[in-house]
């Protein structure tokens, strides 16, 4: 056995299997088999609990029992969470009184996310705890007495059970690490197995687990595209000058019968200024605004009868200062009089099937007063070379009062922003209806070459 440990405030007597370490704070540290005598007083039983919260199906993690009375110590056994815990770990107190704090801490002192319940008797970490790891849980339990109430404290150290051998379920996510992006730039996560719609439960494990920062604080929520792609996108963009950060809680974690998570990269990136491009097709002019005030105002061209830009939001997805651009990419059979085969200068692009913002000089007489393009934006080689200069990935393209289809959600790039804000709540596991089909969530189409 190790020898004792002592945290000012706290006694702990390390054990040495699960790891269970106990005291009040007002007398020394004992072991698990010391007494003394005093009156008799109510006790207060705290419980830890690694089962599922729902109760879903049996668990093999046992609760683990420490009593506290007034002037005297007991220990329950000492354990380590089952492998079958898969749920948050709850502290919960059984007897009269209330946990008044608590603080739950991993083997690198990192604080555990947890919730309090309202009548202050139970906390609940806010995600299923990894496999393999240590933690320690300080508790301040408050109890009303002959004389008035008392706080007592004591200090839990467990573990968890490691995770069996086998395949590791991974993250992958965007944007790229340490970039500046425009606020309508959504977090994407790619998983490396699929969890299926049928499955909830491992659904809302791993979303659980995916955490997303901003500070500035920005509301958002994830959204299930497929099976192994989540989005992540603020209630009404990411605010200007931002920092965002991602990170999966995954290592170690359960997420549906023997696969477990696995170490995932995290991500960190900032945002700039707010950048808008306005294209009002109707007026055939693009208005282009910074943190909501205009910038410059010129003409363009959008796509004519039977190639009508899409309407709705969309995202800067890349910026290309020369493409080739072929009839035959979009559909347009070679030797059709809509064939054309042009290198494109000052290319911005918005979908994955080849919808550009760009320099078009040879429709400068139709700019400001006809729509002759193939879906594109077309502008002068000024203003177009002016445009990409100001817009980055992730800033914002509108098309307003026009009469082509609605951007999709998510086939065809980043439409995400085209979802309402209780449809985007809808995409979440944790939504009522999220097995129900929803918008957008076809198979994403290959990116063309261009």
């Amino acid at each position: 056995m190790s020898s004792r440990r002592y945290v000012r405030g706290w006694g702990a007597l390390p054990l040495a299997v699960g790891a269970v370490l106990v005291s009040t704070a007002a007398q020394s540290p004992a072991g698990p088999d010391a007494r003394t005598t005093s009156a008799p007083e109510p006790t207060a039983v705290v419980s830890l609990d690694g089962c599922p919260v729902a109760g879903a199906g049996l668990c093999s993690a046992p609760r683990h029992t420490v009593v506290l009375s007034g002037t005297r110590v007991l220990t329950g056994h000492p354990f380590t969470l089952g492998t079958q815990a898969s749920g948050p770990v709850e502290l919960a107190l059984r007897t009269p009184g209330v946990l008044a704090d608590v603080t739950v801490t991993d083997q690198r002192g990192r604080r555990v996310a947890g919730t309090p319940s309202v009548d202050g008797t139970r906390w609940t970490s806010v995600a299923p705890l990894p496999a393999g790891a240590r933690y320690a849980a300080r508790l301040v339990v408050e109890r009303a007495g002959a004389e008035g109430s008392a706080r007592h404290r004591a200090r839990l150290d467990f573990r968890t059970a490691a995770a069996p051998a086998g395949e590791r379920l991974t993250v992958t996510f965007g944007p790229d690490d340490g970039g500046t992006y425009g606020v309508g730039q959504p977090v994407t996560a790619e998983l490396s197995h699929p969890v299926p719609a049928d499955d909830p439960d491992a659904r809302r494990a791993v979303e659980r687990a995916l955490q997303v920062r901003a500070e500035p604080r920005a509301e958002g929520a994830w959204y299930w595209v497929d099976s192994d792609t989540l989005h992540y996108r603020p209630r009404s963009y990411w605010p200007s000058h931002a920092t965002v950060r991602v990170r999966s809680g995954l290592d170690g974690a359960r997420v549906a019968g023997g696969l477990y998570g696995g170490r995932s990269r995290p991500v960190t990136f900032t945002t700039g200024a707010r950048i808008e491009a306005v294209t009002d097709v109707a007026a055939l002019r693009m208005t282009v605004y910074r943190d909501g005030l205009p910038l410059r105002t010129f003409p363009v061209t959008t796509g004519k009868a039977g190639y009508r830009t899409r309407g709705g939001t969309k995202v800067v997805l890349g910026k290309e200062p020369l493409v080739r651009m072929r009839g035959d990419s979009i559909g347009i059979a070679r030797g059709s009089d809509d064939y054309f085969d042009l290198k494109v200068r000052w290319a911005t692009r918005v979908t994955w099937s080849g919808e550009y913002l760009h320099a078009a000089p040879w429709s400068l007489d139709a700019q400001g007063s006809e729509n002759v393009s193939h879906g594109c934006t077309g502008m002068s080689p000024e203003d177009a070379a002016w445009l990409f200069g100001t817009v980055r990935e992730g800033d914002l393209v509108r098309v307003i009062n026009g009469y082509g289809a609605p951007m999709t959600p998510f086939d065809n790039g980043f439409g995400d922003w085209n979802l309402s804000w209780p449809e985007w709540r809808r995409g979440s596991a944790f939504d009522p209806s999220a097995t129900r089909p929803r918008p957008g969530t076809g198979a994403v189409a290959l990116r063309p070459a261009l």
